[in-house]
């Protein structure tokens, strides 16, 4: 096998190349035989997350105190890449969506109570977490949400539906955004509320077929008099937006890093490939015109990698990276469109076989340049910027 790799940035310290490493050795021995079998399931098994739990890599980036690491961004960028190396899109987003875009609004928002009652589980992945966000007529307009909580004099009540929910099959603690002034106009009067997974006003109402990321789970979601108690509030009433904006931040790093881990393993790929495929009396490899073109995606690739470490290292030095990071997701996305396509292409009829490594990445790639924020309306985040 060809091993393809950027050089390893000076800004990993020991402590996150053995996360690498340990991240690798488990997605080699963990995810890759198994892989396959979940795909046809539409289902990753909960022992997966437990183990990966027990491990310590679900809570990297949550208090020490409740089960997590207490990491910085750069873990989720490690845990990323290493995930999506797998070849396997649905289980990089599921675990991901689980220790990065959904606990961890309990993490950086929630009670001590409500940290106490939901973040060891979280961590130890024996119960895994969903962000309810996305609705039929709001997607990347979070501000046009239309699902409402009304106050009552024991808690709070909620009707409205959600879609494209990841983990929302199999999903223990979703995170529901929901209007609750419905006077106030755009951002104003969101709030988010923790709803579990027993809740009888939570109904699956449909489990998605997917174009790719097909082992993952996505729901259709109906809160149906939605009944929570008032410690069900998660953080201030009626900040709810700023909230899904800010971890919308770790959300589009993370596609950076998906979009990078992705991109070395089909390079990777491909080059093996193209050393062994014979054509017109030498290896593909040998042909000029083939070899220009890998190096022309791999050094894109090495770029979308660079501006992924940059982000990561400006979050952890708590720097405003709005406009940064709103360039990354665009751009990583994109460019792994282009990576897996020229990979697919370069594999002729065998990158158009199902099953093949390369054909899984191209599908499972298409949805990152929509979910987390559509590139257009992540362009327009940069223009504003300007």
């Amino acid at each position: 096998m060809t091993e393809f790799e950027f050089q390893e940035p000076d800004v990993l310290g020991e402590d996150l190349r053995m996360v690498r490493d340990q991240v690798r050795r488990f997605v080699n021995e963990e995810i890759l035989p198994h892989g396959e079998a979940w795909e046809a399931s539409g289902e990753i098994p909960r022992q997966l997350f437990r183990d990966l739990g027990s491990l310590g890599f679900l809570g990297m980036r949550h208090p020490v105190e409740y089960g997590g690491g207490g990491m910085g961004a750069m873990a989720s960028v490690v845990l990323g890449e290493e995930l999506s190396r797998s070849t396997f899109g649905g289980v990089a987003s599921a675990l991901t969506v689980h220790s990065d875009m959904s606990v961890g609004h309990i993490a950086h928002r929630g009670t001590h109570e409500q940290k106490l009652k939901y973040l060891p589980a979280a961590c130890a992945g024996e119960k895994i977490g969903a962000i309810c966000v996305t609705e039929p007529h709001a997607g990347s307009d979070v501000a046009g949400l239309k699902t409402r909580a009304s106050r009552t004099a024991k808690g709070w009540v909620i009707n409205g539906s959600k879609t494209f929910i990841t983990n929302g099959v199999y999903g223990d603690i979703y995170i529901v955004a929901a209007r609750t002034d419905p006077e106030a106009r755009g951002s104003r009067g969101i709030s988010l509320f923790i709803v579990d997974k027993d809740n009888p006003g939570l109904r699956m109402t449909r489990k998605f077929d997917k174009h790719g990321w097909r082992s993952s789970d996505t729901a259709e979601l109906f809160l149906d008099d939605l009944f929570v108690p008032p410690d069900a509030l998660l953080g201030e009433e009626g900040k709810g937006f700023y909230y899904i904006m800010s971890t919308f931040q770790n959300e589009r790093l993370v596609v950076g890093a998906l979009a990078s881990g992705t991109s070395s393993k089909a390079i990777e790929l491909t080059v093996d490939y193209l050393k062994q495929r014979q054509a017109f009396g030498k290896s593909l490899w040998e042909q000029p015109v083939v070899r220009n073109k890998v190096a022309w995606i791999a050094s894109k690739a090495a770029a979308v990698r660079a501006l992924t470490y940059q982000c990561a290292q400006m979050i952890d030095e708590g720097k405003d990276t709005v406009r940064e990071v709103s360039m990354l997701k665009a751009f990583a996305a994109e460019t792994l469109q282009e990576v897996v396509h020229t990979c697919l292409q370069l594999h002729g009829g065998t990158g158009f076989i199902i099953g093949t490594p390369v054909e899984r990445m191209a599908r499972d790639s298409r949805i990152l340049t929509i979910g987390g924020g559509a590139t257009e309306v992540m362009l327009e985040e940069v223009a504003k910027r300007m």
